[in-house]
């Protein structure tokens, strides 16, 4: 029986169409696939929900894209200790944990698990729960030479073997197929608030400032700052209803702003439609980047931001906000652009470790067979 399957015209990766598409429903049919694909010669692309496949460079060659759709489904929900194990084509949206939650924000809908995981994407919640990386205590994973992996376990402090999941969570599909992943869940929270303030942006770091010192626990505070005008600052408290109602009356004084139980449409989405970057500064850096003359959304709590940098003058913006990023001690990351762009920006700046990343690359695919190009570095 065939493994795959002729791709069709919508079968491409940033543009590069693939010759073939498989779609495993297992793990051990995804390692076939992948045996079959090492015997043949073929450069692989990992497929989840399609929503980030235009993030990071094109592939250099692209054969075969494997599709994780029909790797869908709860392996096991171990309610009593908030473990869930999730196959990796499933979607994060509407994820049904009867009371609990895997407390993994998708910035854009649609996404699956192993595409969260695989490009380190989170969303506002991040500054409470954490991220996929910490989230994430276990992982199923097929090698670029068809051979299964597992890292970790179904409890939260297992420390037995190599940490494989820490290493593939932000490898773009550079270093195997993930399968399944376990994460540790949290229980859903009874109720939840937010707090808006708007402001020019030379006031947001006094009031973000505000925040910290309250020590009021937020899940989030995030920020809406447009290319002009002023800058809408929320936080968001959850929990129960006296210790919400108590918290969100702190920020309403301290912020001068309103409560409400209804979030904005911006809330957990990337700003772009253009050009888009993801900026990494210190806390106390954030400011700094709010006039910039782009549009900048994010974690103003965690110093995790993303920007809309025109298509026009991608190069010189980029430029810019890198070295804003760079001087206070961040980065700054071209996530997706017209190729035209691409050819002509550096995507990834100055990156630290990756003589190592490189040598990693080459342990795990010797062949630079998988997602070829498409990372950092050229990996």
């Amino acid at each position: 029986m065939a493994l795959w399957t002729d791709a069709t015209d919508a079968d491409t990766v940033a543009g590069v169409p693939a010759r073939f598409v498989a779609a495993p429903a297992s793990t051990e049919e995804a390692a076939a696939v992948l045996r079959d694909a090492v015997r043949d010669d073929l450069a692989v692309v990992v497929r989840g929900g399609g929503t980030k496949l235009d993030w990071g460079m094109p592939p250099r060659r692209l054969d075969l894209i494997v599709d994780t759709r029909r790797l869908t489904g709860v392996v096991e929900h171990a309610a009593g200790d908030l473990i869930v194990v999730l196959r990796a084509g499933t979607p994060l949206d509407g994820l049904d944990l009867a009371g609990q939650q895997l407390a993994l924000d998708s910035p854009v809908p649609g996404a699956t698990v192993g595409g969260a995981v695989a490009t380190a994407t989170s969303g506002p919640r991040r500054q409470l729960y954490g991220t996929a990386r910490d989230l994430l205590i276990g992982m199923t994973v097929v090698r670029p030479d068809g051979r299964v992996a597992h890292a970790g376990g179904k409890v939260v402090k297992n420390v037995a073997g190599y940490d494989l999941g820490k290493l593939f969570t932000g490898s773009y599909g550079t270093l195997g197929l993930i399968t399944e992943c376990a994460f540790r869940l949290h229980p859903r929270p009874g109720v939840s608030a937010l707090v808006l303030r708007t402001a020019p942006a030379t006031e947001i770091g006094a009031l973000l400032a505000a925040v910290r010192a309250e020590q009021v626990v937020p899940s989030a505070v995030e920020i809406d700052a447009p290319a002009e005008g002023p800058v809408t600052l929320a936080v968001l408290v959850e929990g129960t209803a006296t210790g919400v109602r108590d918290r969100a009356a702190r920020l309403e004084k301290v912020l001068g702003g309103q409560a409400t139980d209804e979030f904005p449409s911006w809330w957990g989405r990337y700003p772009w439609d253009r050009v888009g970057m993801k900026l990494t500064v210190p806390l106390s850096h954030v400011p700094d980047l709010l006039t910039a003359g782009v549009a900048i959304r994010g974690s103003a709590g965690t110093g995790v931001l993303y920007a809309d940098a025109p298509v026009e003058s991608a190069p010189t913006v980029v430029e810019r906000l890198r070295a804003t990023a760079v001087r206070a001690g961040g980065h700054a990351v071209v996530l997706t652009a017209p190729q035209p762009v691409r050819e002509i920006v550096d995507m990834w700046g100055p990156v630290a470790g990756l003589t190592l990343m490189r040598r990693v690359k080459d342990r795990f695919d010797p062949g630079h067979r998988f997602a070829p190009g498409r990372f950092v570095g050229g990996i």
